[in-house]
């Protein structure tokens, strides 16, 4: 593995950290080492890697808001998308967002330029390509509502669009299969007044300020909510609130957060999320499914 690592060293501009702790790049703040971390900031070094794909495991990662890695760590190159891939431009009435842009930075790029319907991304941590390979959301809007086509580099090496209707985004989740990899989105848009859009973004921040532990190591919502049911409601009716494992605990704040007290290894934040799984279950014969992605052996 680590002499195909240097292989693709060889052939590429970015730099790739060998035996990486991915508890520097993950808001969980724990997890074992990949093989290699690379920030790639051109798609020539992208197009490099990816022919390696029958030789190598590779993962794309935003800024590691949703993401947990195993104590054993991951076998293979994490990809983080660079500068080449963080602009935002309107163009023939569509709002182009590269793959590494922030959710926070489209919102606060559609409030200055008096776009509405994006103030939701306010309140959800990480990038744009993250966003749209789960159809992210909060409060009653998520990504597909104004996505009309995604750039991708697919596993072939071939840059492609694939239109709204073709990534069958549902609740959490797209057809976009595992190799691909998202570049840039583009989205339909309309105008609004500044104010409105300004007050809209304040009552997110406000909501998400009063209701979660934004100040603790955590990724967000831990599962997703299932059909016509809130994760949060279950998990606390099912007595899991302050739930315990090694370092890790379900928040007093909303249940659906599983918080890294300090001490906690990936280990103990997977079984604690099992143990929740089991209890709900138990309670109401509903079996929660993990929003957090799981890398590693």
């Amino acid at each position: 593995m680590s002499d195909i690592i240097y292989e693709i060293q060889s052939k590429i501009k970015s730099k790739i950290l060998f035996d990486y702790d991915m508890g520097k790049s993950t808001w969980f703040r724990v997890g074992g080492k990949a093989k290699g971390y690379v920030t790639v900031n051109n798609l020539k070094d992208l197009k490099t890697i990816v022919r390696y794909e029958d030789k190598i495991k590779y993962s794309v990662i935003g800024v590691g808001s949703n993401l947990l890695v195993r104590d054993s760590g991951y076998n293979g190159l994490i990809i983080k998308l660079g500068k080449n891939f963080n602009k935002i431009k309107i163009k023939n009435n569509i709002l182009s967002v590269g793959a590494s842009v922030l959710d926070i930075n489209l919102a606060k790029f559609a409030l200055k330029n008096s776009i509405k319907d994006f103030e939701f991304f306010v309140g959800i941590p990480g990038t744009i390509g993250g966003a749209v390979k789960m159809n992210a959301g909060c409060y009653g809007s998520q990504t597909s509502d104004n996505l009309k086509r995604v750039l991708i580099l697919n596993a072939k090496g071939k840059i492609q669009y694939i239109n709204l209707i073709d990534l069958n985004l549902e609740y959490r989740s797209s057809r976009l299969d595992k190799k691909s990899i998202i570049l840039q989105a583009d989205f339909n848009f309309h105008r609004s007044s500044y104010d409105e859009i300004y007050n809209k973004n304040n009552y997110i921040k406000l909501k998400r300020e009063e209701s979660q532990p934004l100040k603790e190591k955590t990724s967000g919502s831990t599962f997703k909510n299932p059909p016509n049911k809130f994760a949060a409601e279950l998990i606390e009716k099912a007595g899991c609130k302050g739930l315990q494992v090694g370092g890790a605990s379900v928040s007093h704040v909303h249940a659906n957060f599983i918080i890294n007290n300090g001490t906690a290894r990936a280990t103990d934040i997977e079984k604690l999320g099992r143990k929740v799984i089991k209890r709900v279950k138990e309670m109401f014969g509903i079996t929660l499914e993990w929003e957090i992605k799981i890398l590693g052996e």
